[in-house]
């Protein structure tokens, strides 16, 4: 009643619409991308990479850091694992906001009804970032900003619909049994 528009009033539009996710999407070319097989998290040399490697990999693309191994670059002389492939046509989909557990459950079977249709991906990943600065992470433990704050978990899942799950949270951070 009264209380609920006192509120509305309280908070402007402006701020109300900040608290929808916000998605941007983008198409990467003839991008590097690391081989995967789904049995094999270790990897083996000129047959493919291990989930280090991946993980790695994919901080690379998410950060648009170039792939190319430049020693003129003062950022980054980073280049794609081997063995690895050239995508032609990479899409990378950006959710950010406040999204709950159930959200990200559907985003997973969305993405899984992916490789029902005949495409040519072998495997996709959904990464899920804490904010660096959040007050909680798993379990019991309150989340410890320490250095950088690190709070994610990352899906890669294939084809055949195996997956692999990849955690990283900071030194002092209690991590999921």
């Amino acid at each position: 009643g009264a209380e609920g528009s006192t509120l509305m009033s309280y908070f402007s539009k402006s701020q109300i619409q900040a608290l929808k996710p916000k998605i941007t999407f983008s198409t990467l070319r003839d991008l590097q991308c690391p081989v995967l097989q789904s049995n094999d998290l270790q990897g083996k040399p000129e047959e493919s990479c291990s989930t280090e490697e991946l993980f790695e990999w994919l901080g690379a693309v998410l950060n648009q850091v170039s792939l190319d191994n430049k020693s003129s670059s003062f950022l980054s002389t980073y280049c794609c694992p081997e063995p690895n492939t050239v995508v032609e046509k990479a899409f990378l989909c950006t959710i950010t906001g406040f999204i709950i557990p159930e959200k990200i459950i559907q985003l997973l079977d969305q993405l899984c009804c992916y490789f029902s249709e005949p495409k040519l991906a072998y495997w996709l990943t959904l990464t899920v970032h804490g904010f660096a600065d959040s007050p909680v992470s798993w379990r019991e433990s309150e989340h410890g900003f320490h250095k950088g704050g690190e709070n994610l978990y990352n899906f890669v899942i294939f084809r055949n619909l195996d997956y692999w799950l990849q955690m990283a949270v900071g030194a002092h951070d209690d991590c999921p049994p």
